[in-house]
């Protein structure tokens, strides 16, 4: 399987930095980084990945993360690239932290923003359930699949979200790109801890929102044993989306860190 993704190529004025491989959360895709990739292509190669069942990747069956790091590796073999700074937001974190423990040599920098390598409670069910009246209605619009989605989610942030993974079919209906069916069945394993065995020992930051029920401090001991290195940092006042809601603040904390020797 092939992995879309949005590879910016290096840069004309290359410096010596690391690709940074760029891995969204559930029901994310590589286009909502667009604005973060177009600062950071300047002075280096940016990878923004569409996970499986995201985006423009392939839908197939098992959200293991253990899986979607393996799908990964296989992008950079193909692009041929060995060694790589890594950023991961929420489901796409734990697909980062499994990445660094099975192949902590190929990680220079691991950067995890707010998601911690525990197992969460269901928190979904109002997002399944506004997804699937969308896909049942057969809506002609986003404006109607979000009219669609507003007796279940009463964020507006987030059905705005979640509509940018409506596209519009041959008959113009709207229908989601994502593999809602693949998702839904491997919702399991994306609640659960991130795979691999050993820690990732490698220079980490953690980096939460303040307002974010994500990554508490009760976090602490199950992140020093998988993130022995991990240097904490809290965006005061962001919540889940702190990439979004903080933007230059989050990418302030992600350069200093990765610049670092």
């Amino acid at each position: 399987m092939q992995l879309h993704c949005i590879d910016t190529g290096e840069p004309e004025n290359a410096r010596t930095a690391l690709p940074l491989v760029v891995l969204h959360g559930l029901f994310g895709s590589a286009d909502n980084w667009r604005s973060h990739i177009k600062q950071w292509q300047s002075e280096r190669r940016v990878i923004a990945v569409d996970l499986r069942n995201h985006g423009r990747s392939p839908h197939v069956d098992g959200m293991r993360y253990a899986s979607m790091a393996a799908d990964v590796i296989a992008l950079l073999d193909t692009l041929e690239i060995d060694r790589i700074d890594l950023l991961g937001h929420s489901m796409g974190g734990k697909v980062a932290m499994t990445l660094a423990r099975l192949h902590p040599a190929r990680v220079a920098h691991l950067v995890v923003a707010d998601i911690a390598p525990v197992v969460y409670a269901h928190g979904h069910d109002d997002i399944f359930t506004a997804m699937r009246r969308v896909e049942a209605a057969e809506p002609a619009s986003r404006r109607d699949a979000g009219r669609l989605m507003e007796e279940a989610i009463d964020s507006a942030p987030t059905r705005q979200f979640l509509a940018t993974n409506l596209v519009s079919d041959d008959d113009g209906v709207m229908r989601w790109r994502v593999g809602l069916d693949e998702i839904s069945a491997g919702y399991e394993d994306i609640v659960a801890a991130p795979d691999g065995d050993s820690p990732f020992e490698g220079p980490t930051l953690l980096i939460r929102g303040g307002a974010s029920p994500y990554v508490r401090d009760e976090y602490r001991d199950a992140v020093e044993a998988v993130l022995p290195n991990a240097e904490w940092q809290t965006l005061d006042g962001a919540g889940h989306w702190l990439h979004a809601e903080q933007p230059e603040a989050f990418r302030e904390a992600v350069n200093r860190f990765i610049d670092a020797p």
